[in-house]
């Protein structure tokens, strides 16, 4: 299959190169066109300056045309005068000199000019358009001969609320699946709480008082990890005894999940507030980093902020960042995909600031919009599909979803977990 799709892309090449090079240029004509339009609008309206210009010179020679005409007359009455014998007409004739010493102004009116702006070409070619480099996506290929194929599954016309587990935290904030039956919580309070399907609580893990989990995951053995703003640490509980994996001096670990290859990605924010990232663990060494776009631009807000993270099952890293209203996406490599910042809704009419984060086996991500008091599902691309908004919801926050593609959804002020289905 990798063999056949890298001769696919051999024999397309030309094609798909043809195609950028009509584009630049149909680009190039639409220019040409542009340019005309700018070329016969300028010569409108240097033929309206024209008609203008006329108009003062002909005004202006009608003035003078007038006193012409005016002396002319005088002239012709003086030397009547001359030649009669009768005195009366002298005595009759008013001087005209006080009309005649003040003519009109002379008139010179200047031709416009035009002025050409130099070529800039390096403008004109970042104005004409850009040709990306290349970019090489490289998707790794795991064969597993015990890995069932995902059957595709639909979304339910109405999800359904199976189940509402009260699990007395304050705050409750973050929930992790164990397995089908047993879910870890956590909330502001410096306890850790595991309860079974039916609500019964099994065990309880304490933390030194004041401290509090930031989130909560379950790594690929059941062994419960949980980030410590309080420390600056990572820390997995293995066989009831609590060890810290990683320790940030500079920065604050926030919310983490656990990949499919079995790697940590942990949001984190600067001591001082001003930066986020996403950084890669393997064990405790760190092995990807992930905070900028290709122009150098912050791929998340610099705050300390919630920013849930979940990883796709394309490899994508998603990450709800409620300060920027926002579901930021990155490929395995880092490079941005999408942003999504909400669907126009009437009766949503909160500003999206999305909290909890997940995906399910259709790499359907699903995620928490708090203060509308439901749940946003998109398609991998970004695509908004539906909401969840019928089971009660009460300000949604942590969420995860379990094998069997089970919802479990944090209600943050009630300290309720609901269990949904939501898929056919």
């Amino acid at each position: 299959e990798i063999a056949l799709d890298l001769e696919n892309q051999l024999a397309n090449l030309d094609g798909g190169y043809e195609k950028l090079t009509t584009t630049m240029s149909k680009q190039g004509e639409q220019w040409h066109r542009e340019i005309d339009i700018v070329i016969n609008k300028m010569k409108t309206e240097l033929s309206e300056i024209k008609e203008k210009h006329r108009d003062i010179l002909q005004k202006h020679l009608n003035e003078i045309k007038q006193i012409q005409s005016l002396i002319k007359e005088t002239l012709q009455t003086i030397r009547k005068i001359e030649k009669s014998t009768e005195v009366s007409s002298t005595i009759e004739y008013s001087s005209k000199i006080r009309e005649f010493s003040k003519f009109p102004p002379k008139v010179q009116v200047s031709l416009p000019t035009f002025i050409p702006k130099p070529i800039d070409r390096e403008k004109l070619y970042s104005l004409f358009g850009q040709i990306t480099p290349l970019s090489t996506a490289t998707e790794e290929n795991v064969l597993s001969l015990n890995q069932p194929k995902t059957s595709v599954r639909e979304l339910l016309d109405e999800p359904e609320l199976v189940t509402t587990i009260q699990t007395g935290h304050e705050k409750l904030r973050s929930v992790a699946c164990l397995n089908e039956d047993r879910i870890w919580t956590s909330g502001k309070t410096n306890d850790i709480k595991c309860f079974n399907i039916k609500g019964s609580l099994l065990q309880t893990i304490k933390q030194k008082s004041g401290n509090f989990p930031n989130d909560i995951a379950v790594d690929s053995n059941g062994d419960l990890i949980y980030t410590s703003g309080a420390t600056g640490t990572v820390n997995q509980v293995k066989n009831g005894q609590t060890e810290e994996l990683i320790t940030l001096p500079e920065w604050t670990p926030g919310q983490l999940c656990v990949t499919s290859t079995c790697d940590l990605l942990v949001t984190m924010y600067s001591n001082d507030k001003t930066q986020s990232k996403v950084v890669r663990y393997s064990g405790s060494t760190e092995k990807q980093t992930i905070q900028f776009d290709d122009k150098g631009k912050p791929l998340y807000s610099g705050n300390y902020n919630t920013k849930y993270i979940t990883e796709n099952r394309n490899h994508d890293i998603c990450v709800a960042d409620c300060g920027a209203g926002a579901v930021v996406v990155v490929n395995q490599d880092g490079k941005l995909r999408w942003r999504y910042t909400g669907h126009p809704s009437v009766t949503k009419n909160k500003p999206f600031q999305p909290f909890g984060i997940t995906t399910d086996s259709q790499c359907r991500i699903l995620t928490a919009d708090s203060y509308n008091h439901c749940i946003h599902i998109l398609d991998q691309n970004g695509q908004f599909l539906r909401y969840i908004d019928n089971c009660d919801l009460e300000y949604p926050y942590g969420l995860c979803v379990d094998n069997n593609d089970n919802l479990f959804v944090c209600e943050v002020c009630k300290g309720h977990v609901k269990k949904i289905k939501y898929l056919k």
